[in-house]
């Protein structure tokens, strides 16, 4: 394959996901399907069946994208600090992920589907990038926290990425689900992407 083919491959990929990205913050995931993503580029509906065979596989592209851009933030707190204390490192990692916000988006609603959906070449190259934001994060504790056991290591890093599932449906709240909740007389502390992340961070390390 030329040079000028996988460009044009890759720039074609790129806009497909970014006109399921521009869909996704007035349409939920049901709602878009490959019709109204066709529709927001600039080639024909049928092209995108060369590059992706599913919706699911969109979505999935997109998640990708959103993982190396949170990883490229992750490498930055690396190179930015010489060291970080443990507040200051709930500090950065909190305000990375309020960056991300379409990142838990997608986390939190379709992730499954995405999966279950793809194909297996497809959800490779997304479990590569996974895989990097795990070592990243992994990459932050051996140079702020030298003296963590790496037993802790690895507890950190599996209740942080779990957690992360959790975030967006917990700080994002529309108006219809304030409205049950007080009619419930449900007594909930609504917090930010921020603050909820933040506190999970300090609560890991411990201070």
């Amino acid at each position: 394959m030329s040079k000028g083919s996988e460009e044009l491959i890759a720039a074609r990929k790129e806009e497909i996901i970014t006109a399921c990205a521009e869909l996704y913050k007035t349409m939920s995931f049901k709602d878009i399907t490959i019709k109204e993503i066709g529709n927001a580029t600039s080639f024909t509906r049928t092209s995108i069946y060369n590059y992706f065979q599913t919706k699911e596989e969109i979505f999935l592209a997109l998640l990708q994208r959103e993982y190396e851009l949170w990883n490229g933030r992750l490498k930055e707190i690396q190179a930015g600090h010489e060291e970080m204390t443990g507040e200051e490192f709930a500090d950065a990692l909190a305000h990375s992920l309020e960056e991300r916000k379409n990142l838990l988006k997608i986390m939190s609603m379709n992730h499954y589907d995405m999966e279950e959906n793809s194909r297996i070449e497809r959800l490779i190259e997304f479990k590569v990038v996974y895989g990097q934001s795990l070592a990243e994060v992994r990459n932050c504790l051996d140079k702020f926290f030298p003296e963590m056991m790496v037993q802790d290591k690895q507890d950190f890093i599996f209740s942080f990425f779990p957690f992360m599932f959790g975030i967006y449906p917990y700080t994002v709240v529309t108006e219809k689900q304030r409205e049950a909740m007080t009619q419930a007389k449900v007594n909930y502390v609504y917090m930010s992407i921020y603050e909820i992340t933040y506190a999970e961070v300090k609560k890991l390390l411990g201070v």
